[in-house]
């Protein structure tokens, strides 16, 4: 792990007026996250997952306090270059995949692409790659209407992986997704932190979170609780004791 953290937030609070009412979504929240570390957020409805989430993702901007993405604070860029931190250093996984219908899984994924200038050639090339990471090699040219909705969120992984993010932001991925297939997710985003991608996942699932090395627990705005996961649940494992998918779609 770095020295300098990938994420440190300190004293950090979100204020959202409506009207003459105040809603204070986070609360002088310090929270301190390294690189490669594999983060689960949890916590009610109202706790403020969200507000993290759109503030780690820098999708918006604190009220109070000090964010800062690898030394950088955040709350000091504009919105030209917190754009270009979303598309180059995060990579976001989202619970219904956020896909183009009519597009391929290949045109999808080159999207973020796109956006950073990369020409048609190359940008084929790299989905591909990503792609193929997912396992899903055999369906480039299918749309999300013609796979599974593992299949889709393995899409939307392979999106979030092509700009070579440091951190993968996944907000309840496995939300929409039958019980294995959300293993099988799991599984996939286990192997990615293992490869040094810091993962920092929101779900309501206790199950889920217990895949991931450290959970935070938000209630009314505030950390509750931040506990270390030292024995972190393996989805390979799990899914090694499952009948074969054959005997299941039967």
């Amino acid at each position: 792990m770095s020295e300098v953290p990938i994420i440190e937030m300190r004293g950090l609070s979100k204020v959202y007026t409506m009207g003459e009412i105040k809603v204070h979504a986070l609360r002088s929240i310090d929270l301190v996250i390294q690189q490669g570390e594999s983060v689960a957020i949890m916590g009610p409805s109202g706790s403020g997952k969200s507000t993290m989430m759109n503030l780690i993702g820098c999708l918006d901007r604190p009220t109070e306090g000090n964010w800062l993405l690898d030394g950088s604070e955040i709350s000091e860029m504009n919105d030209d270059q917190l754009a270009t931190v979303r598309n180059q250093t995060l990579g976001f996984v989202f619970q219904n995949f956020n896909l183009l219908n009519r597009s391929t899984a290949l045109s999808n994924v080159e999207v973020p692409l796109m956006y950073r200038g990369y020409r048609h050639a190359e940008r084929q090339q790299m989905a591909k790659d990503a792609l193929t990471k997912v396992g899903l090699e055999e369906r480039v040219s299918h749309t999300p209407m013609e796979l599974s909705g593992g299949q889709q969120q393995r899409v939307a992984i392979a999106r979030a992986l092509v700009g070579n993010p440091r951190i993968i932001l996944a907000d309840e991925p496995t939300g929409n997704l039958d019980s294995r297939s959300g293993i099988e997710v799991m599984a996939l985003l286990q192997d990615l932190n293992e490869q040094g991608i810091t993962l920092i996942m929101v779900t309501h699932d206790t199950s889920i979170a217990e895949h991931c090395s450290r959970i935070v627990r938000l209630r009314d705005g505030r950390i509750h609780a931040d506990e270390n996961n030292p024995n972190p649940v393996k989805a390979q494992d799990t899914l090694a004791k499952l009948p074969p998918k054959e005997e299941v779609d039967q």
